[in-house]
């Protein structure tokens, strides 16, 4: 049995992709309602959200020291596969060139869920190449707490 087992890997030495995984000691339906409900979106992710989980729907995350972040639901596949487009800098819609994708896939294993979120597209920002890695570099950090802030809270509810 692997618990609270989280595993960060960068596809080669490209900028373009992050990759989380972790186990999550919850059932699959429930991490599901944790990463599709505003509710709690907003006690592991953000301060504030507001989110349509369906596709298309808009998604916006706020925090106060940072703004607010918007974006766009493209894939829902319940239970499994949730995915959404968010803009590049904070209070900027999501737009080709300004947009990564952040893809989460759950699995049930052993007792809980095995949680894989990826996170793409930095390479295609419209911005020069320092920035692409440093948007890349703080994600990668970001993706690190946040991935944790979510397995404690679905583990706790």
């Amino acid at each position: 049995m692997r618990k609270h087992m989280c595993n960060s890997r960068v596809a080669g030495m490209s900028h373009d992709r992050i990759e989380r995984d972790i186990f999550i000691q919850a059932p699959v339906e429930r991490v599901w309602t944790v990463l599709t409900s505003a509710e709690h979106i907003a006690q592991w992710f953000s301060e504030t959200a507001e989110l349509d989980p369906r596709p298309g729907g808009r998604l916006a995350v706020g925090w106060a020291a940072h703004g607010t972040g918007y974006g766009v639901v493209e894939r829902v596949e319940e239970p499994h596969v949730f995915a959404w487009r968010w803009a590049f800098q904070p209070g900027e819609e999501p737009a080709p060139g300004r947009s990564t994708l952040v893809e989460f896939t759950l699995a049930p294993e052993d007792d809980g869920t095995r949680l894989t979120i990826v996170e793409t597209g930095f390479e295609a920002l419209a911005v020069p190449a320092d920035e692409q890695r440093a948007k890349h570099e703080d994600n990668t950090g970001g993706w690190q707490i946040q991935s944790e802030n979510l397995r404690a809270y679905a583990e706790k509810r």
